[in-house]
């Protein structure tokens, strides 16, 4: 019976190939007007529009984030229901692309959108069945900090609505850690609990927010207080008995039930710490290999597996040790080995800022006059710059302790709230001045501000595409801005061009520990140990880090690929065009069409060489 089938299935092959090769040629044979071309590509535009609009309207705290106060009182639904729900809507956003839009009808720019969309999508199903693979909460960007960051930096107060609104808020910051702690209790139950050393970290957080007036008579406000009060006080049009009431209001609101919530948080989290283990890594998560694999995925966007991952990493280290040892040769010190020089930038005074108020104003001074510097010189490296401006500002004392070294926060659309840089500075031997330059490049200007700016003020593509991203090109695009100023004179000072090695080295760097603790079973101290011999950053700043990467798995490796690509797409464009190749209009290749998934990005450059090729 199995030979008969197989026999005929042979005979029949010949005719199968015949009328698929006849099928294919009247699919090429099809050809579009210009009016069905326009038709289909607004009926997928309006559908990409009109998804990202739904999308928003589950979403309340994107919509402040955008600058729209339509549920400016509400806090976005974090429940596992609203999650499944959330789910279904992504699924048959899906299929309705791939049965509804006829992909060959779209103009070019439709056609890229819809693959971004249909990535983004499969993605965020893919990734569906491990969403309480993570921790919530957390030292980086958990929800214990991040509320009242959210507030505190995304609210505006504009009139006593506003106010209102902000006040509602706090009132209903406790149905949102109900559900927070339900989400924490589902994990546990999965398996699925933070590692023993974050919770100090956590729990500092939640003390620091209900400490100080109104919670208690201290000398000085609590931060959601001192910021609902500043806001409030800026009110001109408000009378004084009108401001009091609010304020009064406010105070009810924390004291009765923001207070409560972090207790509870408090109490559920100390109960987690009692059974929290020392093991660090995703492998030990139900299915932690299957889902490591998946998060790697997700954030390089490439197949890569975790080994190959680990072996690029221990490859770029190397190649830039090498650099490295070339710089401390040109400084003419006693001893040109890598571990001496590395103890050398740590422990000399001259390399920071004193652990003072006046320490930290020289901080802020010195990058805010970097990234001043750079943005007069963008006219040789852009065609497009970014309209929305830039501000340096030191991370809330109420989060510094644990929050990262730096990071970035998006400019509103409006233009009612400008780009930000934030930087660390509790303490001072954390941000060593010689990496300034570099970490002010890769935040500032031309690296996130540069692209996310350009991506929001993009024109012509659908709002998805200006707010959209992944780790791979966003922060793949920032490191590469560390690269592109030493290229054309900048780093002046060899520390600071060592400083700029130290910033790649860590990234590449990077790749290793994370594969190492969650693919190979590295411990917190194995990971920090590999950081301390191959990275010249301080042993603060090193242990700040292992920690990040063992509670954010993967995301750490998406900076050093997504760079390694954009270097290879450049190399690539500038043997194919020689005396053609311009670096400016390789540049906007990159940044005009919004973050982008690493393949598409490829072929989007392959496309600009093929049309520039062709005008010759």
């Amino acid at each position: 019976m199995i030979k008969k089938l197989i026999i005929t299935a042979l005979l029949s092959l010949p005719v199968f190939i015949l009328l698929s090769c006849l099928q294919e040629q009247k699919k090429a044979q099809i050809t579009y007007t210009e009016e069905e071309i326009l038709s289909e590509s607004k009926k997928a535009n309006d559908f990409f529009d009109n998804s990202f609009d739904a999308a928003l309207d589950r979403n309340p705290e994107q919509q402040t984030f955008l600058s729209i106060k339509k549920d400016y009182d509400k806090w976005t639904n974090r429940s596992d229901s609203m999650a499944l729900a959330e789910n279904k809507i992504i699924e048959g956003e899906l299929e309705y692309l791939r049965t509804n839009i006829n992909f060959e009808k779209l103009d070019e720019k439709t056609k890229l959108s819809f693959r971004c969309f249909e990535f983004q999508a499969q993605q965020q199903i893919s990734m569906f069945p491990w969403r309480f693979h993570n921790y919530p909460v957390n030292q980086m960007d958990g929800l214990q900090s991040a509320i009242p960051a959210f507030l505190i930096n995304m609210h505006r107060i504009d009139s006593v609505s506003d106010a209102r609104a902000y006040i509602a808020r706090l009132n209903g910051i406790g149905p949102l850690f109900d559900q927070i702690i339900e989400g924490l209790r589902i994990r546990d139950s999965l398996g699925i609990n933070l590692p023993k050393f974050v919770f100090p970290m956590v729990l500092d957080d939640c003390k620091n927010i209900v400490k100080g007036i109104p919670f208690d008579q201290g000398y000085e406000k609590s931060p959601l207080f001192e910021d609902f009060t500043s806001k409030v006080s800026s009110l001109n049009t408000v009378s004084y008995s009108e401001k009091n009431e609010l304020l009064r209001l406010a105070a009810n609101a924390l004291v009765e039930v923001v207070q409560p919530a972090y207790q509870k948080l408090i109490s559920e989290l100390k109960q987690l710490e009692e059974h929290a283990s020392n093991d660090d890594g995703a492998w030990k998560f139900p299915s932690g290999d299957r889902f490591y694999k998946a998060a790697l995925y997700n954030t390089t966007t490439t197949d890569m597996t975790p080994d190959e991952i680990f072996e690029t990493g221990e490859r770029e280290v190397k190649r830039i040790h090498a650099e490295m040892r070339e710089i401390i040769q040109k400084l003419n010190k006693k001893d040109d080995s890598l571990i001496w020089f590395f103890e050398f930038l740590r422990e000399n005074k001259q390399f920071y800022f004193p652990n003072t108020p006046e320490g930290r104003k020289q901080y802020m001074t010195l990058a805010t006059g970097i990234i001043d510097t750079m943005r007069s010189k963008l006219d040789m490296l852009f065609l497009t710059k970014p309209v929305a401006p830039i501000v340096v500002k030191a991370v809330e004392p109420f989060r510094e302790k644990s929050a990262g070294g730096a990071f970035y926060e998006d400019p509103a659309q409006d233009g009612s709230r400008p780009g930000t840089y934030y930087i660390n500075l509790y303490d001072m031997k954390d941000q060593p001045i010689y990496q300034a330059e570099a970490l002010a490049y890769h935040e500032g200007i031309p690296g996130h501000h540069m692209q996310i700016a350009i991506a929001q003020e993009l024109t012509g593509i659908p709002k998805f595409r200006q707010h959209g991203g992944n780790v791979a090109y966003v922060e793949g695009w920032a490191l590469y801005a560390e690269l592109i100023p030493k290229e054309y004179g900048f780093y002046q000072d060899p520390y600071s061009d060592f400083g700029r090695l130290a910033n790649e080295v860590f990234r590449a760097a990077r790749l290793v520990v994370d594969v190492g603790i969650h693919h190979k079973k590295w411990t917190r101290e194995q990971a920090y140990q590999y950081f301390i011999r191959n990275t010249p950053n301080p042993e603060g700043d090193c242990r700040k880090e292992i920690d990040r990467y063992i509670v954010w798995p993967s995301q750490a490796t998406g900076y050093k690929i997504g760079m390694l690509k954009i270097l290879e797409l450049r190399e690539r464009a500038q043997k194919e065009l020689g005396n053609n190749f311009d670096i400016r209009e390789f540049h906007d290749v990159i940044l005009t069409s919004g973050p982008l998934p690493l393949k598409l990005l490829s072929e989007n450059v392959r496309e600009w060489i093929n049309g520039k090729k062709n005008q010759k």
